[in-house]
């Protein structure tokens, strides 16, 4: 899932830089970009406060909430290089305004399905047209300022796309609330009309790269099919497709180790700052992931949070990360990166133990506000510092690529975390209610049909559900806690220890 601006997405825009791009497109070029990325921030924060409304709504499952997470994120990370790699073969302009299309088609069609299947499949349709949208949108501005400008561009643009990612809560949780979650998705249609209009009349189609690479077409194939089966182990307790999974990225490991243009270069890996970035992305941004999908699920269905309300809950975090992340980029100047991306993710470990605190009920203020806050000075602290040091971990030559890799790496840890977390608090929620005294055989297999609908009744049945998701949703903090301190021990051991050796195409 998204989150607004994941730690590598400024970075990719520095990796196509034309000289030749005509100065006068370049605000126009701009302003598309920010509004299409807004479109994918928007709507990745906007849908996840708008879950419960979903939930009961369509009658589904928890699991079933999963895949609609997991669909769209599969296909998004899957196919991100591969939307890089066409908007290089075809023209960035062209691929972005066919990513608008497909994911506006796709934002269509979720509002307007009947079930749950339905939206599932439309979501999976919207993950490959921000797989399009999102890489193209970065590299359309690349090409469409001069190098001396480009600084100011790319500050313009991760300034308004981070407001746009802080607004999405609050949007996706008020129209919930005071229309219907199919207003989520809707609000992507005049966006996407001003996009296209900008692209059409005031973008010039760019040209392709010169000297492109062949696209990864086995590459991309395998890692589809290889995150595809791992998900669906986790979410369908099916050992089979879990073992198809892994075997396909086995698969992909392979191939890209033998192929020429590889979508996935493996050389990268030489460098231990990148690997150092690579595992820290990994285990942080997974961590970070399991708050944004249980977090909104906690405040609306079990503390009795409104859909507005749950939203406004995730301001405090997403505001430092947006406001702090220049000042924390200064930092490099006088700390070394692996203690700030030792420490950021350290600090970030102790707000979800903060968020694993509160029980039911209390204020706002006293049991949520101080995990957003302590969680989002430690993301904010590790940022920036982890963009620079993505860019700075190999040539130059091969700056775009890594930073791609890590902005897809941030997508796949959220892909697998949502799909692992869904276990541990299946497991906790289950051991929980099946030890409640109060309940009778009756009333147990009542809530097995029903799961977390039942905590919006009254009864024994609700508050034994709420207790029990509650207790899983600590064991989902304590897992990101273990994460976060993973993350910063990668950092700690192999960031800034060796120089960077990978110097160009091996």
């Amino acid at each position: 899932m998204n989150h607004g601006p994941t730690a590598c997405d400024n970075a990719v825009i520095l990796a196509s830089h034309s000289k030749n791009a005509a100065r006068r497109t370049g605000s126009w070029a701009l302003a598309a970009a920010i509004l299409g990325s807004s479109m994918a921030f928007i709507d990745g924060t906007a849908v996840n406060v708008a879950l419960p409304a979903i939930q009961s709504a369509l009658h589904a499952s928890v699991t079933e909430i999963q895949w609609l997470v997991e669909s769209y994120t599969l296909f998004l990370a899957a196919l991100l290089l591969t939307g890089g790699s066409l908007g290089d073969l075809f023209g960035q302009a062209r691929i972005f305004g066919i990513g608008v299309i497909l994911f506006t088609a796709a934002s269509v069609w979720c509002g307007l399905s009947p079930n749950i299947t339905d939206l599932i499949v439309a979501r999976a349709v919207q993950g490959v047209g921000g797989a399009l949208l999102v890489p193209t949108s970065l590299a359309l501005v690349s090409v469409s300022f001069p190098r001396e400008e480009l600084g100011n561009a790319i500050g313009l643009w991760s300034g308004l796309t981070s407001i746009a990612a802080a607004a999405g809560p609050v949007i996706g949780g008020f129209l919930a609330q005071h229309f219907s979650w199919r207003w989520v998705f809707f609000i992507n249609v005049p966006i996407a009309v001003a996009v296209l209009a900008i692209v059409k009349w005031r973008v010039p189609a760019s040209a392709p790269a010169e000297n492109r690479p062949a696209i990864d077409w086995s590459g991309t194939v395998l890692a589809t099919l290889g995150l595809g089966g791992v998900v669906y182990g986790f979410l369908q307790s099916s050992a089979t497709a879990g073992v198809a999974g892994a075997l396909a990225l086995a698969g992909f490991v392979v191939v890209e180790w033998r192929e020429r243009s590889p979508m996935l270069p493996l050389t990268l890996f030489k460098s231990l700052d990148f690997t150092g970035t690579g595992l820290l992305t990994l285990f942080l941004y997974g961590a970070l992931s399991g708050v944004f999908f249980f977090l909104p699920l906690n405040l609306v269905q079990v503390q009795g949070y409104s859909e507005t309300a749950a939203g406004a809950a995730l301001l405090p975090f997403i505001v430092l990360v947006g406001t702090l992340s220049r000042w924390s980029g200064r930092l490099l100047d006088r700390f070394p990166a692996r203690a700030l991306l030792t420490v950021g993710p350290l600090l970030a470990s102790v707000g979800f133990v903060l968020f694993s605190m509160p029980g039911i009920g209390g204020s706002y203020w006293t049991t949520f506000f101080p995990g957003c806050l302590v969680l989002g000075f430690g993301m904010a602290i590790t940022v920036a510092p982890l963009t620079t040091t993505v860019m700075n971990s190999v040539g130059s030559d091969r700056a775009g690529i890594a930073s791609g890799v890590n902005n897809a790496l941030s997508r796949v840890a959220g892909l697998i975390a949502i799909a692992g977390f869904g276990i541990v608090m299946t497991w906790v929620f289950n051991r929980r209610l099946d030890s409640d005294p109060s309940l009778s055989a009756g009333q147990r297999a009542q809530i097995d049909r029903s799961k977390l609908a039942a905590a919006a009744k009254s009864g024994p049945e609700a508050n034994a559900v709420k207790e029990s998701f509650v207790s899983g949703f600590r064991a989902v903090m304590w897992v990101g806690f273990g994460l976060a301190v993973i993350g910063a021990a990668s950092s700690a051991l192999l960031i800034g220890r060796q120089k960077p050796r990978v110097e160009g195409a091996e």
